[in-house]
């Protein structure tokens, strides 16, 4: 995600591995926030799941557990960490080898008991609670047993807390208000934005998803600059939800603003402060005067706070539509 215009002159240094690690992390957690906003339309505006793709979450849930193992395993090696308990190191190889479900197939016990008591180690637990940072689900880690269950079944809030890959553009479509809305949700890394970016030129509004939670969004702004002065856009309205208050939130009450971001003036630790600087640097980047930017403040799986999010777009969407017809 970075500006389309932007060049480096011949002999420019090359990103670290470092910033290119960092790169692919926030190119991840941009797709995760459009995939869970897609996912909450569905949950509020339709008819929820068919079984077929909930059996689908199912499977994929294991995934994120086996998965999520993996990248512990991979930072505890890349940081020299070891269990706690050495007995534990035997568990490694049986989770991350762990094969796929099958359609109906129940979660694998054996598997589930060694994440348990790995999770359950100081060591593993410590990175596991570094959750986004590392990649790892901790929400499903820290719920087996409810997994475990033979007659387990994804809730709303674990289709919505699901990982999942996806590529390409899809497409949700749903009335409410007698008017019917198509929601497109793209691959916003590099790579994927030239498949798309065209192809949305007279499209009423653009929705933006922003984690607040990793504090890190230089490549978020220099994404959201580029969409919302691309000529591409330039009658498109921007809405853009600044996603992960909950975990800002906390993360402003231990760790200052000021640390990432030497031009923030407001007080440390200072959550309210925090959401004005942030939204400040994002509307200021628009340079439309014509262009109003409507920001909001919203947390991931709160599916009622989406409900009044939803509320307030279906009145720009309204407006927007009149003034075409004033026009």
């Amino acid at each position: 995600m970075g500006a389309c215009g932007s060049t480096e002159a011949a002999g420019a240094d090359q990103p670290s591995m470092e910033e290119v690690s960092r790169s692919k992390a926030i190119d991840r957690l941009l797709r995760e926030e459009e995939q869970r906003q897609a996912r909450e339309v569905k949950v509020i505006h339709l008819s929820g799941f068919t079984p077929s793709e909930l059996e689908a979450y199912r499977q994929q849930i294991f995934v994120n557990v086996r998965d999520g193992m993996r990248a512990v395993f991979q930072v505890m090696e890349e940081e020299g960490l070891d269990f706690a308990d050495s007995g534990l190191a035997a568990n490694r190889e049986l989770v991350a080898t762990a094969r796929d479900l099958r359609d109906g197939e129940p979660f694998p016990w054996p598997v589930l008991a060694a994440v348990q008591a790995m999770v359950a180690d100081p060591v593993c637990r410590a990175v596991v609670a570094r959750g986004s940072e590392v990649s790892v689900p901790e929400s499903f880690l820290l719920q087996l047993d409810r997994l475990a269950d033979p007659c387990y079944q994804p809730t709303d809030q674990d289709v919505l807390r699901c990982r999942q890959k996806t590529t390409g553009i899809s497409e949700t479509t749903f009335k409410n208000r007698h008017m019917e809305y198509r929601i497109f949700d793209v691959g916003g890394q590099r790579s994927e934005r030239k498949k798309w970016i065209h192809c949305f030129e007279n499209v009423t509004a653009i929705l933006f998803l922003a984690s607040l939670a990793g504090y890190d969004m230089q490549e978020a702004l220099m994404l959201f600059d580029s969409i919302c002065n691309s000529q591409w856009f330039v009658r498109t309205s921007m809405i853009l939800f600044l996603n992960k208050q909950d975990v800002f939130k906390e993360r402003t009450s231990v760790s200052p603003i000021s640390a990432f971001f030497p031009d923030y003036t407001g007080p440390d630790l200072d959550y309210h402060a925090g959401q004005e600087y942030f939204e400040a640097r994002f509307t200021r980047l628009n340079r439309s005067s014509s262009k109003e930017i409507y920001t909001h403040f919203t947390t991931a799986i709160d599916t009622s706070l989406v409900k009044v999010v939803m509320t307030s777009v279906y009145d720009i969407v309204l407006n927007n539509n009149l003034n075409d017809f004033i026009l």
